[in-house]
């Protein structure tokens, strides 16, 4: 006579429970690394507007001289540069629905060119941290 071989019911109750524990909790770091993905959509717009204070900067002229804001997509729903040379990016909602604010130092005053490299600060706004890269993480 052949005893039979396979799981038992517990056994692959286990098995299910496991698979339904790891699932829990790669689904939601999951969804944050595609909204992060996103995101970089706007990090893009704001690196071409960085480039434009710079050199604006740089040549004594008004910081949002020359730059255009790029078209709304599907992920950037606006991005804009103010007269003292910071850098707003708004992201839609399936992009994190909030802001980055890119803050220069030194402080940019518009005909003044800077004595110093500038560095951008963009810890400011509305979009949550778990959605900033990392160096816009608080």
């Amino acid at each position: 006579m052949k005893k039979q071989s396979g799981f038992t019911l517990i056994e692959l109750m286990i098995v299910v429970a496991i698979v339904g524990i790891l699932a829990a909790i790669a689904l939601p770091a999951y969804q944050d690394y595609v909204i992060r993905g996103r995101v970089s959509e706007a990090m893009v717009a704001a690196s071409a507007a960085k480039i434009a204070v710079a050199e604006n900067a740089a040549n004594g002229q008004p910081l949002a001289s020359g730059w255009v804001a790029p078209s709304a997509t599907g992920n950037l729903a606006s991005a804009a540069v103010a007269g003292d040379g910071q850098i707003t990016v708004t992201t839609t909602a399936r992009a994190g629905g909030g802001t980055i604010i890119f803050v220069p130092n030194p402080a940019l005053v518009a005909g003044t060119p800077p004595t110093d490299r500038i560095a951008w600060a963009c810890t400011a706004g509305t979009l949550l941290a778990r959605y900033r890269p990392a160096e816009c993480r608080a």
